[in-house]
Order: structure tokens, then C-alpha cells, then sequence
């Protein structure tokens, strides 16, 4: 005798019984603890004082971390020292290049750095007399008002941010204080993080995935490894390049007599941290003050910045960086765009990372998804998941 089977409702079969339905209604959960997250900020108020003080030397002693440990694995695994030992030997060291280079170079650079501060505000003014020479032509007086607004409303601009920024932060002596305060516990405090970090690294990834149940563990270990290799080469690759372009302005500035070289070096390093834009941000101040020493100055250091374009395109980011995050030009643009927008200059240079991070969490959850939705097939997702695996390793490789 044949048994009936009970029949099922629609409710049953698109609500209950279906896991695209049970997924969208997890989000709206998520969304909408969000949502009463946002109600009760005032309760998580102490956790973001907490992690202000936290989060710097976790930040600095995280970027020395990456930068170190590659050093202490080699001495580890090839010469068979005591991890405790080349760390010692690497902080001494670390410790004496610090002091050598603030006892030779740090006088010598503040010396440069005064006098371009004390100098540069009569750059600055020459620039703008020669825009409005030029606004003056009769062949510019159709885009002389649109040009004098622009420069009227950047002029607003940088000052209500110098406002805001700086003079509401020195308005008096104990927030001064306090700022430098602040600053030397955190270069004080980030040594001693970086030491624990470098001794006991490995036994944090593997403390964090215990608390994982123990089905998801292999995923969570294998998401937490691919994070890690991804956010440490793009600050050892990003680092790298900003060093050896630090090196290379103030060599060719100096070379062709070039004033301010290491301060300008110096700033072209640390916006080189800024993908795609940071080198041609950094030598508009430098083509300034050429352009008001001399046209040969400015030839010089136009040909100082071609030799280091082409060494870095062709050589050093090739060799450091590769295309290990495997990004797009366009998406590397809007990235940098919304994070500098939403978290300024510390947006735009951690943004890229950030970005990959989130990049990594949303392929397993993407895959872990098509592996378990009916919508999808299980064999096909697979096979596809697996065919960019291979294309993104041969484009690696």
C-alpha cells in the first residue's frame, strides 16, 4: 500500500524549506542588530576610548612584527637558533641602527625640515602670483572667476582642517602635553608588544581557532593563514618599495643639487605608501621649489623622477610587490577613494589591506554558500571555484 505523503504548504516550501529564503532572513537578523547596535553606541563608548590608546602601538608593533618575523623563521629553520636568541640579537640590533641613524642623520634632516617650513609659505605665495599673472592673460579671463573660487574655496578648505585639526588640538599647554605623552608611551609600549608578538605568534592563530567549533576549525585555520600571508606581504612589499624610493629622490636630489633633499625624500617615501598616486604627490612640492631656483633645476629633477619611475615600475614593485593581492587598477582607485573619504590619510594607506581582508571573508563565505544553496550546482560550483584557483596560481606563478 502506497503511503501518502503529507502535502506541503508554499509557506513550507519558499520559507521554511528553502535556504536562499533562511539566508536572506539571516542578513535582515544581522542588519537589524546592526541597526540596534547603532541605538546603544553610548554602552560601547569605553571599548572605542579603550581601543584609542590600544591600537597604536598594536598598529607599530604589528608592522615591525611582519617586517621581523620572516628573519627570526630563517634563523629558526636554517641555522637552528633559539627563537628567544635571534630575537634578542634582532632587537639589538634593530635598537643600534635606530640610535645611529637619530645620532648622524636626525640633525641633519630637522636642520633641512625648519628650513623648509620656514621657506616654504614664500614658495607658496610665488605660485600664486604666477597663477594670477597667468589668470591675467586675456586668453584666461573666461576661467579667471572659476579659477580664483577654486583656489578661494581650497584656501577655506585647508585652513578650516588646519583649524580643526591642529590649532583646536594646541589651543592650550596640557592637550599639547598630553599629545606628546600619548606618543612616547606608544613608542615606548609597541616594543614590548612586538617582543611577545614575534615570541608567541603562532600561539595566537592557534588559541583563536580552538575557540571556533571543532567542524569549522580546518576553514577557519586555513581563512586565518591565507589573511595573514596577504596582509604580510603587501607591508613588507609596501614598506620595501617605500624605502627604496626614499633612497632613490634623496640620492638624485642630492646628485643634481637639488635643496631640502632628504626631507623630500623622506615625504616621497611615506606617500609612496599611497598606491598609484603617491609618487606624483610627492614631487610637486620638490618641482616648486625647483621651479623658483632655476629652469636647469627643474629639468634635473624631472629627470630624477623618470629614473625613478622607470626603477620602480620595471624593477623594485615587479620584484617586492608582484601581483600578490591580485587587484584591479580601477579597484585599487575606488578603494582608496572611499577609504580616504571615510578615514582620511590612515584610510588610504590601510585601506588596500583592509580591502583584501574583506575580499578573502567573502570568497569562503561566497563558497560555503554555493556548496549548501539549492540554487546552485554543488559539482559545477566546485569546478568553477577550482578553475580560479588554478588561474589565479598560474598568473601568480
Amino acid at each position: 500500500m502506497i503511503e501518502n505523503k503529507p502535502k506541503r504548504s508554499i509557506f513550507f516550501k519558499w520559507i521554511l524549506n528553502n535556504k536562499f529564503t533562511v539566508f536572506l532572513l539571516n542578513i535582515l537578523i544581522i542588519l537589524l542588530i546592526i541597526l540596534l547596535f547603532t541605538k546603544v553606541r553610548f554602552v560601547f563608548a569605553p571599548v572605542g576610548k579603550f581601543l584609542n590608546v590600544v591600537a597604536p602601538p598594536i598598529f607599530l608593533a604589528a608592522v615591525f612584527y611582519y617586517l621581523m618575523e620572516p628573519l627570526v623563521a630563517l634563523l629558526e629553520r636554517k641555522w637552528h637558533w633559539k627563537r628567544m636568541v635571534s630575537i634578542t640579537i634582532l632587537f639589538i640590533l634593530l635598537v643600534g641602527l635606530l640610535a645611529l641613524g637619530i645620532s648622524l642623520l636626525i640633525p641633519y634632516i630637522q636642520k633641512q625640515t625648519q628650513s623648509l617650513v620656514a621657506n616654504w609659505p614664500q614658495y607658496w605665495q610665488a605660485v600664486q602670483d604666477w597663477l594670477k599673472n597667468i589668470s591675467g592673460q586675456p586668453s584666461f579671463r573666461p576661467i579667471k572667476d572659476q579659477l580664483n573660487a577654486s583656489t578661494d574655496t581650497i584656501t577655506k578648505s585647508i585652513g578650516s582642517w588646519f583649524q580643526k585639526n591642529f590649532v583646536s588640538t594646541f589651543s592650550n599647554i596640557g592637550s599639547a602635553v598630553g599629545t606628546v605623552t600619548t606618543i612616547i608611551v606608544n613608542v615606548i609600549t609597541a616594543p614590548f608588544i612586538l617582543f611577545f608578538m614575534l615570541k608567541d605568534g603562532g600561539k595566537f592563530k592557534t588559541g583563536l581557532v580552538k575557540l571556533v567549533p571543532t567542524r569549522l576549525r580546518p576553514s577557519t585555520q586555513t581563512t586565518l593563514t591565507e589573511i595573514n600571508n596577504s596582509i604580510s606581504s603587501y607591508i613588507r612589499g609596501q614598506l620595501t618599495v617605500a624605502f627604496w624610493v626614499m633612497v632613490m629622490f634623496s640620492v638624485g636630489y642630492l646628485i643634481v643639487g637639488q635643496k631640502y633633499a632628504f626631507p623630500l625624500g623622506i615625504l616621497a617615501g611615506i606617500l609612496n605608501l599611497v598606491p598609484y598616486v603617491g609618487s606624483f604627490l610627492a614631487i610637486l612640492p620638490s618641482l616648486v621649489i625647483a621651479g623658483f631656483t632655476s629652469v636647469s633645476m627643474l629639468i634635473k629633477v624631472l629627470i630624477v623622477f623618470l629614473i625613478e619611475q622607470t626603477i620602480e615600475g620595471r624593477v623594485i614593485s615587479p620584484l617586492v610587490m608582484g601581483s600578490k593581492l591580485e587587484m584591479h587598477p580601477v579597484t585599487t582607485i575606488l578603494v582608496l577613494l572611499t577609504a580616504g573619504n571615510l578615514f582620511g590619510f590612515l584610510g588610504v594607506v590601510l585601506g588596500i589591506p583592509g580591502y583584501a581582508v574583506i575580499k578573502i571573508i567573502i570568497v569562503k563565505l561566497w563558497r560555503w554558500f554555493t556548496r549548501n544553496s539549492e540554487l546552485y550546482d554543488s559539482k559545477a560550483a566546485e569546478t568553477q571555484n577550482d578553475n580560479r584557483m588554478n588561474t589565479s596560481e598560474s598568473s601568480e606563478s
